[in-house]
């Protein structure tokens, strides 16, 4: 039908995208065990709650992942970012230890791994292409960080069930975009790919491990 988006491409990953996949894939298993073992460090330092202070590392790193990632210094900036991530969600996992055990990481995890191996399976499956949804999940991203930056002064319960839900959203719509780009060709640098995969994992896990905690409470 003329004027319809264009939701399929061909049915078949060329070599260059499988290529990109394939690198992406490896070193995000990486980052993921790195930032496990850096947020086992914190843990076992009892490293204190962050809180927004871990935004200027954050930045600065993401920064010169952007700069470096058509040359191999960007893994080392990855590895980097994704460690720091890691070593600054320790105290959170300390938090949830402390209040009721390792389930509600257990299932955190369980969740999260659910929904991004879904998410994933889904597009290499259908090859469906989410091209069309970028500058919705770009300003529905910008707005969420917003909102969670103000809810961190104002304290707000309402709102912050809000955010955690639009993080819950975005990061998932996230997921299929750039597993899309990947496949169809809209991302050819893996390192861009892996850091994209890697935040929206760990957007996924700190909002389920909200979710999760808020209902223990109750």
């Amino acid at each position: 039908m003329a004027g319809s988006i264009q939701t399929t491409r061909s049915t078949t990953i060329d070599e260059s995208a499988t290529r990109v996949l394939r690198n992406t894939y490896a070193l995000l298993s990486l980052t993921l065990l790195f930032s496990a073992l850096t947020a086992g460090i914190s843990m076992a330092l009892r490293v204190p709650y962050l809180g927004l202070f871990m935004l200027l590392p954050y930045f600065g790193l993401l920064y010169m992942v952007e700069k470096t990632k058509n040359s191999a210094a960007g893994i080392g900036w990855v590895f980097a970012l994704t460690g720091w991530l890691g070593f600054s969600l320790g105290p959170v996992l300390n938090h949830y230890v402390g209040l009721s055990g390792f389930e509600p990481i257990l299932m955190a995890l369980g969740g999260t791994a659910v929904i991004f191996g879904g998410l994933s399976a889904y597009v290499l499956i259908t090859r469906r292409d989410f091209s069309f949804a970028t500058g919705f999940l770009v300003t529905g991203m910008l707005v969420a960080f917003v909102a969670a930056l103000a809810n961190a002064f104002l304290h707000i319960q309402a709102l912050s069930m809000l955010v955690t839900g639009m993080f819950l959203f975005l990061s998932s719509g996230m997921i299929l975009w750039q597993t899309s780009q990947i496949i169809h060709g809209g991302e050819r640098n893996y390192i861009s790919a892996t850091v994209t995969l890697y935040v929206m994992i760990y957007n996924l896990f700190t909002t389920l491990l909200h979710l999760i905690g808020v209902g223990g409470d109750d």
